[in-house]
C-alpha cells in the first residue's frame, strides 16, 4: 500500500545516507550503525505524510553483474552466496590460467578527500554484496539473497518484512512488485495499483516505472514442522529451484 511503500522509501534514503557516511570508517562505527538507538533516531526523522527531499540536512545529528546461490544440504547446513564482478565484465581483465573475470569493486571508492571511503592503500571499498540468513531462536530458517546493486539492502528489508510481518510464502514474497528510492526518484515496478501510485505522488514522490525489473532473489525456507525444504527463485533473472 501507499504507507508501507512511502515508509520504506524514506527509510532507504536515511539508511543509505548513514551508510555513505560511516562505511569504511576506521573509528569502528559498526556498533553505532547496528544499534537500536541509531535506528530509532533515524526512524524518528520519517514524516509519514510527506517526502523528505534532502536527508543530509537532517541526519547530521544522529548492480547488476551479480549472481546468488542458496544451498541447504541433508544436514541442514545452509549457505547464502553472492558473487559479482560489479560492472559488465568487471575490470575487463581475466585470469589467463582460469579464465575468470576480475571484478572492479575499486570503483566503489570515492575521491572525496577525508571521506571514510576515500580511495587509498590497504583499504576495501564500500560494496553491495550482502548474502542473507534468517534465524529464529538460534535455528536457521532460511538462507536467502537479493541482488540488484544498491537495491540489495532495501530488498532484504522488503523480503524479510513480507515473510515476517505479512506471513507470505517465500515465492510470493519474491514475486511481489518492488519499489526503490534512488537519486530523488521512486522507482515502482509494474504491478502497483493506480491508486497506490497516485497516493505516493500526492505525498511528494517522483515516480517512474523502470524499463527493467528491480533486482532478483533466491531463497530456501527450512520447514521444520513438515521436514521439507521450500525453494523459491525470482523470475526477474535467470534462475531455478533444484532438489535432489
Amino acid at each position: 500500500g501507499v504507507q508501507r511503500t512511502h515508509i520504506e522509501a524514506e527509510a532507504t534514503k536515511l539508511a543509505y545516507d548513514a551508510r555513505n557516511r560511516f562505511i569504511a570508517d576506521k573509528s569502528n562505527r559498526i556498533d553505532h550503525m547496528l544499534s537500536m538507538e541509531t535506528a530509532k533516531n533515524l526512524a524518528s526523522l520519517i514524516n509519514p505524510r510527506s517526502v523528505t527531499v534532502n536527508v543530509k540536512s537532517i541526519t547530521e545529528s544522529v548492480h547488476k553483474e551479480t549472481i546468488c546461490l542458496t544451498i541447504v544440504d541433508k544436514d541442514l547446513m545452509s549457505v547464502s552466496l553472492i558473487y559479482s564482478v560489479f560492472h559488465s565484465f568487471g575490470s575487463g581483465f581475466a585470469s589467463s590460467k582460469y579464465g575468470i573475470n576480475f571484478q572492479n569493486r575499486g570503483a566503489g571508492f570515492t575521491l572525496e578527500r577525508n571521506h571514510p571511503n576515500e580511495v587509498g592503500a590497504k583499504k576495501r571499498p564500500m560494496h553491495t554484496i550482502i548474502p542473507g540468513m534468517l534465524k529464529k531462536n538460534d535455528k536457521i530458517l532460511m538462507p536467502f539473497c537479493v541482488m540488484g546493486g544498491a537495491y540489495q539492502a532495501t530488498g532484504h528489508s522488503r523480503f524479510v518484512s513480507n515473510i515476517v510481518d505479512f506471513d507470505l510464502h517465500p515465492q510470493t514474497s519474491i514475486d511481489a512488485p518492488r519499489s526503490f528510492a534512488d537519486g530523488g526518484i521512486l522507482k515502482v515496478e509494474r504491478g502497483y495499483k493506480n491508486d497506490v501510485c497516485q497516493g505516493l505522488t500526492d505525498l511528494g514522490h517522483n515516480l517512474i516505472v523502470p524499463d527493467t525489473p528491480i533486482g532478483g532473489a533466491q531463497a530456501i525456507l527450512i520447514d521444520y514442522k513438515n521436514g521439507t525444504l521450500v525453494g523459491s527463485s525470482d523470475a526477474r533473472k535467470d534462475g531455478a529451484s533444484l532438489a535432489y
